[in-house]
């Protein structure tokens, strides 16, 4: 298969339900690491307010509730209130999963400054990188669950009224990924 066809294959996808909701994810996601870098330059690289660590975490948390927003919104077309159970407490866990991983690289990062004798500016590009390794290991696991907790219709979904559906608020049976 050449180069040309695998492209038209691609496109094709991006134009497919599913080919677009990635897209947007992947949007979202680009979003959300602009907040999570913008926040942690400035809180670390420019005005030096903690240490790599918590800086991380700020940044990080700061970054979360904006991708949390926007993929429900944007990515996978929900309004109304969201659900604490269904929607916000199993995005949450992901995104502190996230953020533990973040705060490990960060944590690594800091070290290998230390060990290495870096200047700030060098350190703040170690604790980027780290950061943005932290978030791409679990890119592809959040995008799966996400798309099983904010699906419009989801599998299992027993028999609701209509104007719960469109507030957001879904019913599952068993339980949430």
């Amino acid at each position: 298969m050449g180069v040309r066809s695998k492209a038209a294959r691609l496109w094709d996808f991006c134009h497919t339900p599913e080919g677009k909701k990635l897209v947007r994810y992947g949007a979202v996601s680009v979003v959300s690491a602009l907040v999570a870098f913008t926040t942690l330059t400035l809180v670390y690289g420019v005005l030096r307010l903690w240490t790599e660590v918590p800086s991380a975490f700020f940044s990080n948390i700061v970054a979360g509730f904006v991708n949390y927003f926007l993929n429900r919104k944007w990515v996978w077309g929900k309004s109304g209130r969201s659900s604490l159970r269904r929607e916000i407490l199993p995005f949450w866990i992901m995104s502190i999963s996230g953020i533990v991983l973040a705060l490990f690289t960060a944590s690594w990062a800091r070290n290998f400054s230390n060990a290495h004798q870096l200047e700030h500016w060098e350190r703040t590009i170690v604790i980027l990188g780290a950061n943005s390794l932290a978030f791409g290991i679990v890119w592809v696991v959040k995008f799966l669950v996400l798309n099983r907790i904010f699906q419009p219709n989801p599998v299992g979904k027993k028999d609701a009224d209509p104007e719960s559906a469109s507030q957001g608020d879904t019913e599952w049976e068993g339980s949430v990924p």
